[in-house]
C-alpha cells in the first residue's frame, strides 16, 4: 500500500467514524469515543514511518477532540496496543512492503524483520480488549491506555504519561 492508502485507513477512516457519531453524542450530552492507535507512536521504529505518522495523526486528532468535547460531556480516550504477533501485523506488513524496500536497504530490513520475530514482550488480544473495556468504563479524565506489557514499558518513558496512565489495564 501507499502512504496515501495507509492514511486513508488509519487516519481519515478514524476521523470519519468519529465525525459520524459526534452529532448523537453531543445531542445526548454523553458518550465515549475510543480511538485505537499503536505503541509505535511512543518510540521511533524503523520501516514503519508512514504507519507511525498515520497513527500519530490520530493521536493529535484525539487529544484535541478530548478538549473540544469536554463541554458536551463526551469522553475521548486513546488505546495504544503494543506489538501483537498473533494479529499478523508484521507478516501483513512484510507482504505489503515487497518491492517497496530499495535494494540498498534490504540487509537492514532483514535484520529489522528478524528482530520483530523475537520480541522481548508482546501484547495479546486480551490485553487490548481489557484496555478498551477500561477506557470505556473509566469516568476519570485519563486519555491514554497502553495495552500490553511492551506498550506499558514504552509509555513509562514519556513524561506526558501520568503515573495512573502507566498502569497496565490488566492490573486494574
Amino acid at each position: 500500500g501507499t502512504v496515501r492508502d495507509i492514511f486513508e485507513t488509519n487516519t481519515f477512516g478514524t476521523m470519519a467514524m468519529t465525525q459520524a457519531v459526534l452529532p448523537q453524542f453531543r445531542a445526548r450530552s454523553a458518550g465515549t469515543v475510543i480511538n485505537v492507535t499503536s505503541s509505535a507512536t511512543l518510540a521511533p521504529m524503523p520501516l514503519v514511518a508512514a504507519y507511525t505518522a498515520s497513527k500519530t495523526a490520530v493521536e493529535g486528532f484525539t487529544e484535541s477532540l478530548a478538549l473540544e468535547l469536554e463541554a458536551f460531556h463526551v469522553r475521548v480516550k486513546l488505546v495504544e496496543p503494543g506489538y501483537a504477533p498473533t494479529t499478523r501485523f508484521t507478516a501483513n506488513g512484510a507482504e505489503r512492503m515487497q518491492g517497496l524496500i530499495p535494494e540498498a536497504y534490504a540487509p537492514f530490513a532483514q535484520s529489522v524483520f528478524a528482530m520483530l520475530g523475537q520480541p522481548p514482550a508482546v501484547t495479546s488480544e486480551q490485553d487490548v480488549a481489557q484496555a478498551v473495556w477500561l477506557a470505556a468504563n473509566d469516568t476519570m479524565p485519563r486519555l491514554r491506555y497502553p495495552a500490553g506489557a511492551d506498550a506499558v514499558a514504552l509509555a513509562a518513558r514519556h513524561p506526558w504519561f501520568a503515573e495512573a496512565d502507566r498502569t497496565p489495564a490488566m492490573a486494574l
